[in-house]
């Protein structure tokens, strides 16, 4: 299992929203910008997480995108799984309702544990670490990387 470009702008563009949105939101041409990610591209991540209910879009001239939520309530796993979709190292840990193609041996099958454990681990891992969580790491790497000078 990889993740894609698409989960990874999806989670640095949500920390670029939160960190400099102005008068309540902010535009995805000044995301894109910043991020060095298309515009285009940008649109179609926040469509994702329009329809997942993490962020909202504010119509007009001066529009743009805000969260939904307060920060502390959205996971790193709930926005990259929005761009993504679930998170399986193999297709057979998914579960019947979502994927009726599934290996005929999945009953039998004796590495499916060990898949199904890495799937939890994962999960664990990323719905383990909050918007609020990743923010606060960035204001912790930007204050231990800035230069002081004595003159």
């Amino acid at each position: 299992m990889k993740i894609s470009t698409k989960g990874q702008y999806a989670l640095e563009a949500m920390i670029d929203l939160q960190a400099h949105v102005v008068d309540g939101q902010e535009s995805l041409r000044n995301i894109a910008t910043r991020r060095g990610i298309s515009e285009h591209y940008l649109e179609q991540i926040f469509a994702l997480l329009r329809k997942a209910g993490i962020v909202e879009s504010i119509r007009g001239a001066q529009g743009g995108y805000r969260l939904a939520r307060e920060p502390r309530s959205i996971t790193a796993g709930e926005i990259i799984r929005s761009a993504e979709g679930p998170l399986y190292p193999v297709k057979c840990v998914g579960s019947k309702t979502e994927d009726e193609n599934l290996c005929p041996m999945i009953d039998r099958c004796v590495t499916r544990p060990l898949w199904a454990r890495i799937t939890a681990e994962i999960d664990s891992v990323i719905d383990g670490v909050t918007l609020l969580d990743l923010m606060d790491s960035c204001a912790s790497f930007a204050k231990a990387n800035t230069q002081e000078y004595d003159i």
